[in-house]
């Protein structure tokens, strides 16, 4: 029988690199807040029991979350993400395994938690980090391994020597642990630092210590476990899930020339050989027919384009239908 997996979700974070009034997780990604992409893989990598730690402005993370099916655990103090998994120790308590990720990592992909479930059952180590290579390592946890593979430190950036600040290997945030050891070590883990918070990183040595096994899944594409702690990262993941959504727009049958300047929201569709030129926005479930031309520059929101229909350059259309092989002008405006 395969063992029971329970996500934690670590939300409760103040975000203050973002330089904003608004909880990190709650930052708008590509249409919709970036916590909702974490859920959503979770969700989509078949992970039935999710825990959501949640602490600055709590009730408004709660409110964002309908239609999703979480177990809000409140982390009154911010004692680092060790102390936020150990709130989450009761509510986890039928799992097997536990998952932990980040709420601000929006690009990771639900089939790479399914592959990291997989590698983790096969080798049956306690312990699971999610690694990959970075060009440039300043600021993340190296991974220091054993010539068996075991995972024996992260060593993080402050404490590296000259050979451990060359290893591009980092740490990606992302563990799964077997329940029973995972809070065990927690609980032994202690404040005894410069800190005083409850570092996650500190249960690889205690598995090493008790001669369990510590394994890496190693993740090739950086991109997907990008940290988003700035407006900077924000902008980055945007423009990546916007090109996801229009490289499967294009392998579906879409035109769209110069897809890195071209919004198409999730909820809208677009049919086979339309062509979309470069800036063009299409948002608020529209329906975009067959055959359609979309010309430079133009705005898109709320509308429904019969197929064949043509919209000049820099047109405006909101809440509008279009029939069969109509032509809009350019630089209409058209409401209703």
């Amino acid at each position: 029988m395969s063992e029971s997996v329970t996500a934690v979700v670590l939300a409760a974070g103040k975000g203050t690199r973002m330089k904003s009034a608004r909880a990190k997780v709650l930052h708008q990604v590509f249409f919709k807040p970036m916590l909702h992409y974490v859920l959503d893989a979770v969700q989509d990598a078949g992970i039935g029991e999710c825990v959501l730690i949640v602490g600055h402005q709590r009730q408004a993370v709660l409110d964002s979350l309908a239609g999703y099916r979480t177990t809000p655990v409140f982390q009154e103090e911010q004692l680092g993400t060790g102390h936020a998994v150990l709130c989450a120790e009761k509510a986890c308590a039928d799992g097997d395994l536990v998952m932990i990720l980040c709420g601000d990592t929006p690009l990771i992909r639900a089939e790479t938690l399914q592959a990291m479930l997989s590698q983790h059952r096969r080798s049956q180590a306690a312990l699971t980090l999610m690694t990959t290579l970075l060009e440039d390592p300043a600021g993340y946890g190296r991974i220091i391994q054993g010539p068996d593979g075991q995972v024996q430190a992260i060593v993080e950036q402050k404490d590296a020597d000259e050979e451990e600040l060359a290893i591009r290997e980092i740490n990606a945030g992302i563990y799964l642990a077997r329940r029973d050891f995972l809070f065990s070590a927690l609980r032994e883990v202690g404040t005894d630092n410069a800190q005083g918070e409850v570092y996650l990183t500190d249960i690889v040595a205690i598995a090493n210590r008790q001669g369990l096994r510590v394994r890496r899944f190693f993740h090739p594409e950086a991109i997907d476990v990008l940290g988003v702690n700035s407006r900077v990262e924000l902008a980055r993941a945007h423009g990546e899930l916007q090109m996801r959504h229009n490289r499967d727009l294009m392998l579906a049958g879409v035109t769209i020339y110069s897809p890195e300047t071209v919004l198409v929201s999730p909820d809208s569709s677009i049919g086979t050989d339309s062509v979309l030129w470069p800036g063009v926005q299409v948002t608020g479930r529209s329906r975009i027919g067959s055959g359609c031309t979309l010309e430079s520059g133009c705005r898109i929101h709320k509308c429904h384009l019969a197929d064949g229909a043509i919209v000049g350059a820099n047109a405006v259309l909101h809440n509008c239908r279009i029939e069969d092989a109509q032509r809009i002008v350019p630089l209409t405006y058209r409401v209703g």
